[in-house]
């Protein structure tokens, strides 16, 4: 299997005047393509720091990240977002939309990034899939957070990327809306053969991952295969 994200001897701390505040020590982690990935454990743990190293938000303090054959740590901030528009795509827990945009604006972002000429086109069909095909001219504030949620969904996948990185997706959200949300994240992600890799507190989620890691303290302490009928 190809390996799509490789993270090796990664540690992540913060420095003031008086303390070294360690929030990742030493993390080895290899994920394959195609493969659907959980990142579990209590808050503070260092789940989102972790996210955000693999998908070359920020930078590990030591230890290497490749994303894609790419060694993120080589790279400067101009060129890991250049490598993020290309294969890296994004669900956040409070959405992140423009607000000054409306929902097909929104979808069609990252496609006019990459310069793609059929932009709108690939939107509208985006915003049909999870259900918002006659929402797309509305704005996020007239907007349920379900539907900024299926909105955030389809621009994460419009520029078909080789990754997707979920932070939380179901955390401002009812549990009837969320498991509309994660239904369509699922059926999407099979559709477009994507790598997946979801940070959450939530067990019901991270059981219908293929795996689980569990961080506590910084440091990996179990990663958990899971075979579905």
């Amino acid at each position: 299997m190809e390996t799509i994200l490789e993270i090796k001897q990664v540690s992540k701390t913060y420095h003031n005047a008086n303390n070294t505040l360690t929030v990742l020590d030493q993390i080895d982690l290899s994920i394959t393509k195609g493969e659907t990935l959980a990142i579990t454990g209590p808050s503070g743990s260092g789940k989102t720091t972790l996210l955000g190293l693999c998908a070359g938000l920020d930078s590990a303090s030591s230890g290497t990240v490749a994303l894609s054959g790419i060694t993120l740590n080589e790279l400067n901030e101009d060129e890991r977002a250049a490598v993020r528009n290309q294969y890296v795509g994004f669900i956040f827990q409070n959405f992140q939309l423009l607000p000054t945009l409306t929902a097909l604006e929104n979808v069609m972002v990252p496609l006019e990034l990459r310069g793609a000429k059929n932009s709108k086109t690939i939107a509208l069909g985006l915003l049909e899939k999870v259900g918002l095909g006659s929402r797309s001219h509305h704005y996020p504030i007239q907007l349920s957070g379900g539907e900024q949620q299926r909105v955030s969904l389809a621009r994460a996948f419009s520029n078909q990327p080789a990754i997707l990185f979920a932070d939380e997706p179901t955390g401002n959200l009812d549990a009837e809306t969320s498991e509309r949300i994660i239904k369509l994240l699922f059926d999407l992600n099979k559709d477009a053969g994507t790598t997946l890799v979801i940070v959450t507190h939530d067990n019901e989620l991270a059981a219908r991952t293929n795996r689980i890691v569990k961080i506590k303290g910084g440091s990996i302490i179990a990663d958990e295969r899971l075979i579905h009928a």
